[in-house]
C-alpha cells in the first residue's frame, strides 16, 4: 500500500504520531504539557499536543478517545470524533474530560487519543420538493422499520 505524504511541526520533544502496528487505524498523540495536570471528576481540559500538520484536500484528520484510557481511567475525548480539517494548520489540541469518580492526572508524554486520517467528499445541494422513497422512509432515531 502506497502511503501518502503529510507535512507535520513537532515543537514537542515527543516522536511523531506513529502506528503501533501494521493494521493500526489510528496513530497515538501525546500531552506536551509543562507540568501534570489533575482532572477531578466532570472537570474538561484543553490539552497541547505541539504538533502542527498540513493534510492534503480531501483528506481529514480525526482524533478520537484511546480504548484503555476510557476503560482503564474513565478519560474520553469530548467532540468526538475532532475534525482537523485539511486547510488548519494551528496546533492540535484535545479536549479531554474525565468520566469516572475519581481525579485523573496527565503527565507530559502520556498518549491522550489517536489520530485518523480519512478522506472526505464534499458535495452539492441538490434542492427539491419531495425526497426518493425507502423501505425504512421517516422512522425516527433507532427505527429501521425492522423487527
Amino acid at each position: 500500500m502506497q502511503k501518502i505524504q503529510v507535512t507535520i511541526t513537532n515543537s514537542s520533544h515527543h516522536p511523531l504520531p506513529a502506528y503501533a502496528t501494521p493494521g493500526a487505524s489510528g496513530m497515538d498523540i501525546r500531552a506536551f504539557i509543562p507540568q501534570p495536570i489533575t482532572l477531578h471528576p466532570l472537570e474538561r481540559v484543553l490539552i497541547p499536543t505541539g504538533l502542527q500538520i498540513a493534510l492534503p484536500e480531501g483528506l481529514e484528520a480525526q482524533i478520537r478517545p484511546r480504548s484503555g484510557l476510557a476503560i482503564q481511567q474513565g478519560i474520553t475525548c469530548l467532540n468526538t470524533p475532532g475534525t482537523i480539517d485539511a486547510d488548519y494548520r494551528g496546533e492540535i489540541k484535545v479536549i479531554l474530560i474525565n468520566l469516572s469518580n475519581q481525579p485523573v492526572t496527565i503527565q507530559d508524554g502520556d498518549r491522550i487519543a489517536q489520530m485518523v486520517i480519512q478522506q472526505v467528499e464534499q458535495i452539492n445541494w441538490l434542492p427539491v420538493e419531495v425526497l426518493s422513497e425507502t423501505e425504512r422512509g421517516v422512522g425516527g432515531f433507532g427505527h429501521t422499520g425492522k423487527q
